[in-house]
């Protein structure tokens, strides 16, 4: 494209869009032989007629409606690529709202906000923590972290980790039972489990290209993970956790995890954004260190 063009495509996309040299002038800041004469060169240059003029009324030309659909496309990538350059250089400002689920927000996304206010001290943040279904498009948010076994299916969704489950229960209430060496072992023990629509459940096992599922039965249920983890380390049987919850109560020796060489259920966490193009300086700084916090903490 001649970059002479884009002067005149910006001059007669707003001739168009005013039906009028005159506004159009004004809009542009030209006068408005300028704005005659650019479009006359335009036409010269196309070989094509893009307007009827008259001196009253302006007409768009069939060819001059399709060329300036072209027009409009063009002129909308500039904009995008110069609020872009903006957005590079912006620093950071004005309200973050975020909405999370409950156990993930408090563990994962917090300590993420903590840093991030630190950082930029022109933002303040709203979070919202909730297991309830979140609708993006409804909701006052700018990002909202989804889990779940699938991938959303909405472009505006970015991948932050993979939240594998386990089975953890103290050195204590092990001691208690024989030693637990494969999958076939487990459904004779108490067990604390996320609250669903049975007593019973079926645990996944995977290792290599084995593939087995074990009915245990639930002693103690609940519909937070924090309340399952305080069971758990109460003695109270063995618990079905996310692996994010459980790395200190690891480390200190609380909690030790029954056959891990098993792979159990996987889900994946996301952020999903309000709008997928032109999003805020503070959201992109946001989910760009929240994604690399994650993947660098919980790997």
């Amino acid at each position: 494209m001649d970059i002479e063009n884009l002067t005149a495509m910006a001059v007669f996309a707003r001739v168009v869009e005013t039906l009028s040299f005159t506004e159009a002038a004004r809009s542009l800041q030209m006068s408005k032989s300028s704005v005659s004469r650019e479009i006359s060169r335009l036409e010269v240059r196309l070989g094509a007629q893009l307007l009827h003029r008259t001196t009253r009324t302006i007409a768009v030309t069939e060819v001059g409606l399709s060329y300036y659909q072209y027009c409009y496309r063009i002129l909308n990538e500039v904009k995008s690529a110069q609020r872009f350059i903006r957005n590079v250089h912006e620093e950071p400002l004005g309200n973050l709202h975020l909405v999370a689920p409950v156990t993930f927000g408090c563990q994962c996304i917090v300590p993420a906000l903590n840093s991030f206010i630190a950082g930029n001290i022109h933002v303040t943040v709203d979070l919202d923590l909730t297991d309830r279904a979140v609708h993006i498009d409804e909701d006052p948010f700018d990002i909202a972290i989804v889990i779940d076994r699938d991938s959303p299916d909405d472009s505006r969704a970015k991948p932050l980790i993979d939240i594998t489950l386990g089975l953890y229960a103290t050195p204590d209430y092990l001691r208690q039972y024989p030693e637990i060496e494969k999958p076939e072992d487990l459904p004779r023990y108490d067990y604390i489990l996320f609250r669903g629509p049975a007593h019973t459940i079926s645990l996944p096992f995977r290792k290599d290209k084995h593939k087995i599922d074990i009915d245990v039965r639930s002693r103690f249920r609940a519909n937070n993970s924090v309340a399952l983890m305080s069971s758990a380390l109460a003695g109270g049987g063995i618990a079905y956790l996310p692996d994010y919850m459980t790395r200190e109560a690891l480390s200190s020796g609380k909690l030790i995890r029954l056959l891990p060489g098993w792979r159990m259920d996987t889900y994946h966490a996301w952020m999903l954004f309000k709008s997928e193009h032109n999003l805020s300086s503070r959201v992109r700084r946001f989910a760009s260190d929240l994604q690399q916090r994650l993947q660098r903490e919980l790997p």
